[in-house]
């Protein structure tokens, strides 16, 4: 056991974490059956690359570590019915109600206990909130609400409508679309037609929480929503009761935060009525699981996103299980309840008709390579294309062309909100953080063209012009994970200072030594840029394919732009990265709907 171990460990199967989890376990139960420790160890491997299970039961066991060359002297990957029995008879793994560290489920999925019990309790949470309820609606004032909000729409236009009669009904609803496809219109006539309810029945219009993942994505939904409920065709007293203050997820649990236990019976304890969450795609399972906690049952929560982007950092893939779930029917064909909960938006309002990003998002979202490719054949679209110089040789030519091309606006503005609006029309995606290829390498270059072009005064360090972005939320100065900064001087003598420009408009300076961990932002990763959009995006593939390499990160990277993408990679990268879909294991869609066709 302990040699298997030590050799999957010094493969990189598994980390030293996973090691000690594995020993640390066997010592407390006495287990000396190297096929319970070695799913001990690979099911720790599993959460710390985003799955919540190790699914044993499966024929293949694609999304594991497990199609690795094992290192010379381990033994071979036991078979799945010898390694499910073991697991079995062992002290360490039991059932649903046991409280053994680790829970083996009727399907054949080992967890660690934790990771189970958060599973299982927000599908119990959502199921719950999905059922039909006694909700007061005043039928007459909503069609009327409806009538005027949203007109006597049809086609695409009238599932925005679907979506709002949802939440207005029950109190979970689901709207997932793409950029552009209308979800913060829709969900501020959502919010007005829900204060006009309220208002209808003599109360008080309902507490509002608007939240997102990142303190970034929370700024720009409260932006949307200030600058959407403008144009609303309401009274006064429904616009002005609709709030435009949101917050980071964490942020908003903290005075109902109760630890991690999930042992502990939920109380809810924010005192709202409807809880809007946006991006919430990048919401793992266990801040899920937390915000479900706290929120009352009566209150509604609405999740805003888009399931074919890629999923949370942490472990889950919450919001794609829910809307898949959403899909399924059970033997007979009827729909889960579920269903009625979730609405998804198809069109998009961003791109013309003869535009190629909205085609070329769509082809790579539905995995066909031979759309995708042959969109990207030279001359076909004037928005969109591929250049496949290999990185390592862009030296000079496109990629540098972009570069100087698109960030020379911004240097030459000397107002510090101007010079933010500008960077904002171009941005270089890059698909991996570290490497030639990469963010960070990619900086390091972009420095040193923009040197060379007299751009700007030194490659490194700090200099004007250096845009920044903030990468740990600094509640003290309000300065949020994602927030975007370019260094300038008050005065031509005067010291550097990262400025901010807040959602109204007014710039905000910070000391270098003021700012929380931070660093140069001429190119993201496409993780980072989640959320955000760019008038144009250069798109920086590796060389060869990789495990972060797929079709969400892709479709992720040319939805950001809303007039041009050019990637920067060989047509071989691009199919490869079309052909290769981010699968992650866990249990949440069985569980939210348990009758279904599987």
């Amino acid at each position: 056991m302990s040699d298997q171990l030590s050799l999957l460990r010094q493969a990189g199967v598994i980390s030293a974490l996973d090691e000690e989890l594995a020993r640390t376990l066997a010592r407390i139960a006495g287990e000396d059956d190297e096929l319970v420790l070695l799913g001990a160890a690979l099911v720790s491997r599993q959460v710390d690359n985003g799955h919540v299970c190790l699914p044993l039961a499966a024929p293949v066991f694609a999304s594991l570590p497990l199609h690795v060359d094992l290192p010379s002297g381990a033994r071979p990957w036991p078979e799945a019915s010898a390694w499910l029995r073991a697991l079995r008879r062992s002290r360490l793994v039991g059932g649903a109600e046991s409280v053994t560290p680790l829970c083996l489920d009727d399907s054949g999925r080992l967890y660690l206990r934790r990771y189970f019990e958060y599973e299982r309790r927000l599908a119990a949470e959502i199921r719950a909130r999905a059922e039909p309820t006694d909700l007061p609606v005043d039928e007459a004032r909503l069609q009327e609400g409806l009538d005027r909000l949203f007109g006597s729409a049809q086609g695409e236009e009238d599932l925005q409508r679907t979506a709002a009669e949802s939440a207005a009904r029950r109190p979970f609803t689901v709207i997932s679309g793409g950029p552009g496809t209308g979800k913060t219109s829709t969900v501020v006539r959502l919010l007005a037609l829900l204060v006009e309810q309220a208002f209808s029945a003599g109360l008080p219009a309902p507490r509002m929480h608007l939240m997102a993942p990142t303190g970034k994505a929370a700024v720009r939904v409260a932006e949307a929503i200030r600058n959407a409920k403008a144009g609303l065709s309401c009274t006064e007293s429904v616009r002005s009761a609709i709030s435009e203050e949101a917050t980071t997820i964490h942020r908003a649990l903290i005075s109902a935060a109760r630890g991690d236990d999930p042992g502990r019976r939920a109380r809810p304890q924010l005192l709202t009525d409807i809880v809007l969450v946006d991006e919430a795609s990048m919401v793992d399972l266990q801040l899920m699981v937390r915000l479900f906690d706290a929120v009352p049952p009566r209150a509604r929560i609405i999740l805003l996103g888009d399931q074919h982007q890629l999923a949370s950092v942490e472990a889950g893939a919450v919001f794609g299980d829910i809307c898949g779930a959403g899909l399924s029917e059970d033997t007979r064909g009827r729909p889960s309840t579920l269903a009625r909960s979730i609405v998804r938006l198809t069109r998009t309002y961003r791109y013309a008709a003869d535009s190629g990003i909205g085609k070329l998002a769509s082809a790579i979202n539905a995995g066909d390579v031979d759309a995708t490719l042959a969109l990207l054949r030279p001359g076909r679209f004037a928005d969109i294309s591929l250049c496949e110089t290999p990185p390592s040789e862009q030296g000079s030519g496109a990629l540098r062309d972009d570069i100087l091309r698109g960030y020379a606006p911004y240097l030459a503005e000397p107002d510090a909100a101007r010079a933010l609006r500008l960077f904002d029309g171009f941005r270089l995606l890059c698909a991996h953080k570290h490497g030639v290829s990469g963010a960070d390498g990619m900086n390091a270059r972009v420095a040193e063209w923009l040197f060379e072009d007299g751009l700007i005064e030194r490659p490194d360090g700090n200099f004007v012009g250096r845009p920044v972005l903030v990468t740990q939320n600094d509640y003290q100065n309000k300065l949020w994970n994602g927030d975007v900064a370019v260094m300038m001087r008050a005065s031509p003598a005067g010291p550097l200072s990262a400025c901010f420009v807040s959602p109204r408009g007014e710039v905000r300076r910070f000391a270098s030594a003021r700012l929380p961990p931070h660093q140069s932002a001429f190119a993201i990763s496409i993780h980072k840029s989640q959320g955000a959009e760019f008038d144009e995006v250069a798109v920086v593939l590796p060389n060869e394919p990789s495990k972060v390499l797929t079709r969400e990160l892709l479709y992720t990277a040319v939805s950001r732009a809303r007039r041009r993408v050019v990637i920067h990679g060989s047509a071989a990268i691009v199919a490869a990265a079309v052909r290769r879909t981010i699968s992650r294991s866990s249990g949440l869609r069985d569980a939210l709907y348990p009758d279904a066709i599987r």
